[in-house]
């Protein structure tokens, strides 16, 4: 099985979506595609069970409410990702946290989990990303690479 990148997020309501816009923009790699399985996870909660379990490496990408200045990127991994989720900024957030949770219970966790997190600028609705987020967007690919490679995967970015 592939390492899976998910990116989550609502494009309606501006920044939140930086998670769907990331993996839409790496689904039209062919070098990403052939090395792992992207996935847009949208505000999908426990739907993304099945596709989550079992994994030895995942990546998720997420906008984060972290006390930082917009557009700013933190890097969190495996047990500080269901802890950190603990502060919701939407209800895919606590989605997301339960499948963690479910995952564990059933032994089905993965091996290395990483979130890459971008704090917002705006979560106002609206379709598109802030000037400043989308600026991140070469940092962003940046903190994929590194975790990527971390974890000794290949990401030809």
């Amino acid at each position: 099985m592939k390492p899976l990148i998910l990116g989550i997020g609502n494009i309606l309501l501006g920044d939140e979506g930086i998670g769907v816009r990331i993996a839409q923009q790496l689904e039209e790699n062919p070098a990403i595609t052939a090395e792992f399985d992207v996935v847009d996870g949208g505000t999908c909660g426990m739907e993304l069970l099945d596709l989550m379990a079992n994994r030895q490496h995942i990546i998720v990408i997420d906008a984060v409410l972290a006390n930082k200045a917009p557009g700013e990127i933190i890097t969190l991994y495996d047990e500080q990702v269901p802890t950190f989720f603990s502060r919701k900024i939407s209800p895919h957030q606590l989605g997301l946290c339960d499948v963690l949770s479910a995952l564990k219970l059933t032994d089905e966790f993965p091996s290395h989990l990483c979130l890459i997190g971008i704090q917002p600028e705006t979560l106002e609705p609206q379709m598109t990303l802030s000037q400043t987020v989308q600026n991140a967007f070469p940092a962003i690919f940046t903190a994929l690479r590194q975790a990527a490679t971390g974890y000794g995967l290949n990401f030809n970015q």
